[in-house]
């Protein structure tokens, strides 16, 4: 069970991928934007570089979008520590707002419920550091923040 905080060009990016992945076994539950339900579809579904997303993407509610049929949960919180994270019972948050990038920010998503956080930028302080064909081999499970470190860095890998 996912949510991701940010919904920009990389959050956006997570769930085409996601959507394309149709065994990835990963279930999309919530998005935390200050846009909204009406500008988290327009810009999900029509992007100014990738075009346009091969996706059924709809308005549900105020508080709700489908891609594809399955809802997903809007919420405009700028405070990680209000999230509903324990009530949508959330595994793993994708943090891609590039604001919360150190170990305190994103133990805020942990206080509110989540299990882990995947920070999609450059990590600060001690968060270990993952890239997949590079180091994923050496994930530790038990670990709660890790860091994928830049679109940059993964492009390259």
């Amino acid at each position: 069970r996912v949510a991701i905080n940010g919904f920009g060009r990389i959050g956006r990016n997570f769930v085409r991928c996601l959507e394309s992945r149709k065994t990835s076994g990963l279930e999309l539950i919530a998005i935390n934007d200050s846009g909204g339900v009406k500008q988290a579809s327009h810009l999900l579904k029509y992007d100014s570089i990738l075009g346009t997303f091969d996706a059924d993407v709809k308005i549900v509610d105020d508080s709700t979008i489908s891609v594809n049929g399955k809802n997903i949960t809007i919420v405009s919180n700028r405070n990680p520590l209000e999230l509903p994270w324990k009530d949508l019972k959330i595994d793993l948050v994708i943090e891609s707002t590039g604001v919360f990038t150190d170990q305190e920010g994103c133990e805020k998503h942990i206080t509110a419920g989540a299990k882990k956080v995947l920070i999609t930028a450059p990590g600060k302080g001690e968060i270990p550091t993952y890239v997949m064909g590079v180091n994923a081999v050496d994930y530790d499970p038990k670990l709660t923040v890790i860091s994928n470190a830049s679109c940059t860095t993964n492009c390259l890998a």
